[in-house]
C-alpha cells in the first residue's frame, strides 16, 4: 500500500519535528470551545477578560495581519478564533507557518474580544497534536457523494451538519432506552450468529462455524430469541441490536442496520401501539425539542395520538378499487390486469395486501397505524379475534416508509407450526423471503407463551426522520458500499 502524502505538507511536518513540536501523548484541556462562547460571547469589545483557557480543535480557515496571524479552530460543536502575535510568542511565532488547514492544535491563552468584536483566545502558547498531511477540501463545498460514504471521517471532520446528525442519533438511542426503562423493560442481548434464521420475511447472510462444522446465518431478526425469554418468564424484554438482511440497498435499505425490539407479556397490537407512539413522540421531543419535525420540506408531526387505519380501510380511503364482493376467478384476473404481486395464494386478504402495497404506501405521510394483516404475510402473528383470514398486526408508517412493525403474538405451538409448514411450501414455489422451520422455538411455544405484544421499530429510519436525512446512508457512519 503506498501512503499519499502530500509533499509539501509533508515538508512542513519535517520542519516542525526538526524543531522540537511533535504531537505529545495527551493535552490538557480547561474547556470546550462552546462552553468559552457560551460563558464569554457578551463582553465588550476590545475587553481582555484576564481569563486563560485550554482548548483544542481543527483548523479550518487561517489570516494573516502583519505580525498577527488568525487561525480559526473548530471541536465537535464549536468554533472560535485564535491568534497569534509575535511579541508574544518570540521564536515560536515562525512555525506558525508550518501549520495547515486540518491539522489539529491545542492553545493555551487569554478570552479576548477584537476590535471588530469578535471572541478570541489570545495565545501564549500552543502545541500541534495531528498533522493534516493531505489537502482538506474546500470546505465552501460539499464532498460528493462517493466520498462522504466512503472517507466518513473526512466528511465528519469537514461537515458540521454531519456532526450534528450523529449527535442527535446517539441522542435518540439514548431516549429510546430511557423510555423503554422507565417502562420496566429489560434490555438484553441475543445470539447474531445463529444456527436458523427467522422473525422477518428476508433473505440472510450465510457464513460457516469451523468449531462446530455447521452453517450459521447472521440474525435478520431478534423476534424468536426474545419470544423465548417471554417463554423463560422475563415479561418485558428489549434490544437494540443490528440486523443482517441480503437485500437491496436503497434510500431506506442496507445491508446491516440498527433495529429495536420489544415483547410484553399480556398484552396485544393496541397496548404496542401506544407504547409505539409513545417512544416515538418521546424521541423527536428529545432530539428536536418538539413533537412537529421538518423532513425535507414537509412538516411531519409526532404528536400523540397517531392515526389509526385498517388496510382494508386505508384502500377504500385512497383507491377507486372494491373486491370485497369477487369471486376467485374475478381476483385472479384483477390481479392479472391490475399487475400485482401478491403473496400466497389469490384471496381477499392477500390482493387487498398487493393493493395496499402498490397504490396506498406513497400515500401516507403522517405516522399512520395500518392494522390488520393477511395471515399469509404474517406468519408469527395471532389471529384476529373478530376477522376470519386476518390477523392483528400493525405497522407503522411516516412519509411513505414503514417505520415499526407490531403483533399481537402467536402462542399457540400447533397454529405456529402449520404456519411455518405452509412457509416451506410457499418457499418450494421459489419464495426466497419465506420462513424456515424452527422446531426449536415451536418447542418453546410447547412450555406455554401468555398473551404478548412485540414491535420492532427500524432506529435508521426513524433516525432519518428525526435528523432531516434523506438517505439511511446519512444515519449510518459506515454504510456499505459496493467495492471498486
Amino acid at each position: 500500500m503506498n501512503l499519499e502524502v502530500n509533499p509539501e505538507r509533508k515538508a512542513k511536518y519535517d520542519k516542525l519535528l526538526t524543531r522540537g513540536i511533535s504531537p505529545p501523548y495527551r493535552y490538557e484541556t480547561t474547556s470546550r470551545i462552546g462552553d468559552v462562547r457560551r460563558t464569554y460571547d457578551n463582553i465588550k469589545p476590545e475587553e481582555n477578560t484576564g481569563v486563560n483557557v485550554s482548548v483544542a480543535g481543527t483548523i479550518t480557515a487561517e489570516r494573516t495581519h502583519g505580525k498577527l496571524k488568525f487561525l480559526d479552530i473548530e471541536d465537535r460543536d464549536s468554533k472560535v478564533q485564535t491568534y497569534f502575535r509575535a511579541d508574544k510568542l518570540g521564536e515560536k511565532y515562525s512555525d506558525i507557518e508550518n501549520f495547515d488547514l486540518g491539522d489539529v492544535i491545542g492553545v493555551k491563552g487569554e478570552v479576548v474580544k477584537t476590535k471588530r468584536g469578535e471572541l478570541s483566545i489570545l495565545v501564549n502558547d500552543y502545541n500541534l497534536l495531528a498533522k493534516c498531511l493531505l489537502p482538506i477540501p474546500n470546505l465552501r463545498e460539499q464532498l460528493n457523494v462517493e466520498t462522504k460514504y466512503r472517507q466518513r471521517y473526512l466528511d465528519l471532520k469537514t461537515n458540521k451538519d454531519t456532526r450534528e446528525t450523529f449527535v442527535k442519533r446517539a441522542k435518540a438511542i439514548s431516549a429510546m432506552r430511557e423510555y423503554l426503562d422507565k417502562e420496566g423493560f429489560i434490555e438484553v442481548e441475543i445470539p447474531l450468529l445463529q444456527p436458523v434464521y427467522g422473525g422477518a420475511a428476508a433473505k440472510p447472510f450465510t457464513t460457516h462455524s469451523n468449531a462446530l462444522d455447521s452453517e450459521l446465518f447472521l440474525s435478520i431478526s431478534p423476534e424468536l430469541y426474545l419470544k423465548r425469554l417471554i417463554v423463560g418468564g422475563m415479561e418485558k424484554v428489549y434490544t437494540i441490536t443490528k440486523n443482517f438482511r441480503n437485500e437491496d440497498i436503497d434510500t431506506t435499505h442496507n445491508p446491516e442496520f440498527t433495529m429495536m425490539e420489544c415483547y410484553q407479556a399480556y398484552a396485544d397490537l393496541y397496548d404496542m401501539m401506544r407504547l409505539t407512539e409513545n417512544v416515538a413522540s418521546f424521541m423527536a421531543q428529545k432530539v428536536n425539542g418538539k413533537t412537529k419535525v421538518d423532513y425535507q420540506g414537509q412538516m411531519i408531526d409526532f404528536t400523540l395520538p397517531f392515526k389509526r387505519l385498517p388496510m382494508e380501510e386505508a384502500v377504500k380511503q385512497h383507491t377507486d378499487f372494491d373486491i370485497s364482493c369477487y369471486s376467485k376467478e374475478d381476483l385472479e384476473k384483477f390481479v392479472e390486469r391490475e399487475q400485482l404481486e401478491v403473496k400466497g395464494e389469490i384471496n381477499y386478504p392477500n390482493v387487498t395486501f398487493a393493493i395496499f402495497d402498490k397504490h396506498v404506501v406513497d400515500k401516507l405521510i403522517q405516522p399512520t397505524f395500518i392494522h390488520d394483516y393477511p395471515v399469509d404475510v404474517s406468519p408469527l402473528t395471532r389471529k384476529h379475534r373478530t376477522k376470519r383470514d386476518w390477523v392483528e398486526r400493525f405497522e407503522l408508517y411516516v412519509n411513505k416508509t414503514e417505520m415499526a412493525n407490531a403483533y399481537s403474538e402467536l402462542n399457540d405451538p400447533f397454529d405456529q407450526k402449520e404456519r411455518f409448514e405452509r412457509q416451506q411450501e410457499m418457499k418450494k414455489q421459489l419464495a426466497e423471503e419465506a420462513h424456515p422451520m424452527d422446531e426449536d422455538f415451536v418447542r418453546s411455544l410447547m412450555y406455554g407463551m401468555p398473551p404478548t405484544g412485540g414491535l420492532g421499530i427500524g432506529n435508521d429510519r426513524l433516525n432519518m426522520i428525526l435528523t432531516d436525512s434523506p438517505s439511511i446512508k446519512d444515519v449510518i457512519l459506515f454504510p456499505q458500499m459496493r467495492t471498486r
